[in-house]
């Protein structure tokens, strides 16, 4: 119920997707602990895109997005590409959980102080806060308007909430919190004191169903393209905590779980829920966790949660009426607190800047945008800068030693009358390296006595289209001078690249060496003999390419 009261949707939503996504995960998915459901980012996010768009109507259109999210899921597992979440960096997912959570609490607040969230135009339109500093400002601005009883109805839950925690640790803090606070309310309200309750929910057995996804109505693609995005977030966003979630308790009991699996499991619940629920479900964290310390041992585990979850509300549902707002409220923002981690938020801005720039700027983004928007943020940001890390090839200057082996020169940058350069190239040459390459390469056809440049491609990895063309575009210059080009040192991967693309073709299969893993440095020998045949000359002055921008 507070997922759904988070996502501001009916609280019978809430519970219907433990229920529906409890029973079918457990059929489906390769981790023995884990539950679905909704979950506090999930449901955030779609608070915070409804918001953002207050002319959608979110329960008209849930369906449609818990619908797409579940065939997203599904095509995702059916490509297998579950595995990709591990390349997410954990400094994103950390700024994202903790700014969602501080936009739980501040919006929260308004439940507990009762003031109303919406703001009143003077064209008559009306529109509700969503960012932290709007909030907040609201929030400070309406403070006369604090609804004292529901204010004094937090506090008593949030009292008897810390104290349960602290004498019974086991015993379940946020039911026994929610039942007494609702005896409380119901005694207040017998003695004329007014305290906000939930008395419209509705958990009659067709009060449960939500309408089901509508694929005729005339603003079907409208509301496809409106939702697309948010679906695609929701969809990433469920595939990472289950895969995180499930991955992390494999860890400790020692099962193998199927990350690709896993996914088709949460397309599989995604898509009941959304003729069953209305509201998307993934990997719960809190729920899984404590799956896990009560001693299951397989996922009947989780069909029996949500059969008792069906049971409650089914034969109970009708006592959520008399639980106050307020305390709701206050248990959600318990919950928040607890999912800041600040060990993990001390170490993404202490362990490198890039980690730190990334977790500043993807909490920033959750704060102030829509959370889809947010967290692809920072997942870009973050490939960003893992891109410019890994997209500075290293050219080092080699020369033969007086034993005749290949090594890195000893006086580098000193070329009286070079007329052979050997460039040997460490790192990647996907497309991200292309400018930097082609400038250095540049750099060494600079020098007008240069005749032929040899390649050292043996540690040169992960060759793409752009780094071919630019290498394409360096055999058209050298040639157009009257120059040549030779690269040694090829390693099978590299080869297919090469061929594949023609451009062995290009440079001449005379010209190509591949690397011998009996002998490194066979092929460049190979290659300088090349060289001199070019050159028409047995001697050579050979000198090896310098950087000036590495230090010697």
């Amino acid at each position: 119920m507070a997922y759904a009261a988070i996502a501001g949707l009916p609280l019978q939503f809430g519970t219907m997707c433990s229920a529906v996504s409890g029973i079918v995960g457990s059929f489906f998915g390769s981790s023995r602990y884990t539950v679905l459901g909704p979950t506090n980012a999930t449901a955030f996010m779609i608070f915070s895109f409804f918001a953002a768009n207050p002319q959608l109507d979110r329960l008209s259109m849930m369906p449609l997005l818990v619908f797409m999210v579940g065939t997203l899921l599904l095509f995702g597992a059916f490509l297998r590409v579950a595995e990709l979440a591990q390349y997410i960096s954990r400094t994103v997912v950390v700024a994202y959980v903790t700014g969602a959570s501080l936009l739980i609490i501040t919006n929260q607040l308004a439940n507990i102080f009762g003031i109303v969230m919406t703001v009143t135009m003077e064209d008559g339109s009306s529109f509700q806060r969503r960012t932290l500093p709007g909030i907040l400002i609201h929030l400070m601005t309406h403070l006369t308007e604090v609804h004292w009883e529901s204010l004094a109805v937090a506090a008593g839950t949030a009292l008897i909430y810390i104290i349960v925690r602290r004498l019974r640790p086991s015993w379940p803090a946020l039911a026994i919190s929610l039942v007494l606070a609702s005896a409380i309310a119901v005694g207040l309200n017998g003695f004329g004191i007014e305290v906000a309750t939930y008395a419209n929910a509705r958990f009659g057995f067709f009060d449960l169903l939500p309408p089901f996804p509508d694929f005729v109505s005339p603003r079907f693609f409208s509301d496809f393209s409106h939702l697309f995005g948010l679906a695609v977030a929701l969809a990433f966003l469920a595939t990472l905590e289950s895969s995180s979630m499930a991955k992390t308790l494999a860890s400790v009991s020692g099962q193998k779980v199927d990350a690709n699996q896993d996914m088709f499991s949460l397309g599989m619940a995604n898509l009941s829920s959304a003729y069953l629920s209305g509201m998307p479900c993934s990997g719960s964290l809190t729920r899984s966790a404590l799956n896990f310390q009560s001693g299951a041992r397989t996922p009947l585990s989780s069909l029996f949660n949500g059969l008792l979850c069906l049971g409650g509300a089914l034969t109970l549902g009708h006592l959520v009426g008399y639980i106050p707002r307020a305390s709701l409220a206050v248990l959600i923002i318990c919950v928040a607190v607890s999912l800041i981690n600040r060990r993990n938020i001390r170490i993404c801005l202490s362990a490198t800047g890039s980690d730190a720039l990334v977790f500043l700027i993807t909490l920033a983004a959750t704060l102030l945008v829509p959370l889809h928007v947010a967290i692809f943020t920072g997942v870009g940001i973050s490939v960003v800068l893992y891109l410019r890390k890994v997209s500075q090839p290293t050219l080092i200057e080699y020369e033969f030693n007086q034993d005749g082996n290949l090594a890195e020169a000893t006086r580098p940058g000193l070329r009286a009358d070079p007329a052979v350069s050997i460039v040997h190239v460490e790192g990647e040459l996907f497309f991200g390296a292309a400018d930097l390459f082609r400038t250095q390469i540049q750099r060494t056809c600079s020098d007008p006595n240069l005749r032929i440049i040899i390649l050292r491609l043996k540690r040169a990895r992960h060759l793409d289209a752009t780094c071919v063309i630019a290498i394409e575009e360096l055999v058209h210059l050298l040639r157009r001078d009257g120059r040549d080009l030779l690269i040694s040192g090829v390693m099978k991967d590299v080869y297919q690249v090469l061929r594949d693309s023609g451009l062995i073709d290009t440079i001449g299969r005379d010209n190509i060496f591949p690397a011998s893993p009996s002998n490194p440095n066979l092929a460049t020998r190979n290659a300088l003999k090349r060289a001199q045949q070019l050159l028409g000359t047995t001697e050579a002055d050979v000198k090896i390419f310098f950087d000036p921008s590495k230090k010697s």
